[in-house]
């Protein structure tokens, strides 16, 4: 068996364009997420990834090792929101309330999960180490675009979602969630390719 890259194996779901407004039905999938809340980049911010990668790549080489099925890990993703909501659309970054999570294939279990966080505690212990959680998340019927450029640039992105998912008669519901293509480590802002991913309903 080769790996496998799920963004070319569900290009439903990581295939965005920036021309076009993409409406998907998003099944429920399994996650590793840390809960937080302040800017993004923040202290935070920054421990709950730094907790997060370890784990996923540990999971990744133990379901190699054990069962032959390789992967390449998916990409960050975020879901944002805030209590006041006017606290988002203002800016008020301190205000933000997110979940940074990876999603994991069908075969991982909580018993991977469990195996892979003792692993990663004793050999790393990131300080955000205990915040990991193995959940799965349902989001359904969806509509997404992909932004090019800076997160700061994504106002007008939004808007085009935003309009086009009114214009299709469906309504906002759920978090606002991000799916971060790049590798912010390695490319600079002005080359950031970023789902934006919005739950909606009729």
């Amino acid at each position: 068996m080769g790996k496998i890259d799920y963004k070319k194996e569900w290009k439903y779901l990581y295939g965005a364009t920036s021309k076009n407004i993409q409406f998907v039905e998003v099944p429920t999938l399994n996650y590793l997420m840390v809960h937080g809340k302040g800017e993004p980049g923040g202290k935070d911010f920054t421990e709950a990834v730094q907790a997060l990668y370890p784990i996923a790549y540990t999971i990744k080489f133990s379901l190699k090792q054990n069962t032959e099925f390789d992967y390449v890990v998916p990409p960050l993703e975020g879901l944002w929101w805030a209590e006041d909501m006017e606290d988002f659309v203002n800016n008020h970054r301190s205000q933000w309330q997110w979940t940074m999570m990876i999603m994991q294939p069908e075969f991982v279990t909580q018993d991977f999960f469990t195996q892979a966080l003792q692993h990663v505690k004793t050999k790393k212990n990131p300080s955000a180490i205990e915040k990991v959680e193995f959940q799965p998340y349902s989001e359904g019927k969806c509509a997404q675009i992909l932004h090019l450029g800076p997160f700061s640039n994504e106002g007008p992105t939004v808007e085009k979602l935003h309009t086009a998912i009114a214009n299709e008669g469906f309504t906002l519901t759920g978090k606002h969630h991000e799916i971060y293509l790049s590798d912010m480590r390695r490319v600079s802002p002005e080359k950031y390719r970023t789902i934006i991913r919005q739950p909606i309903h009729l």
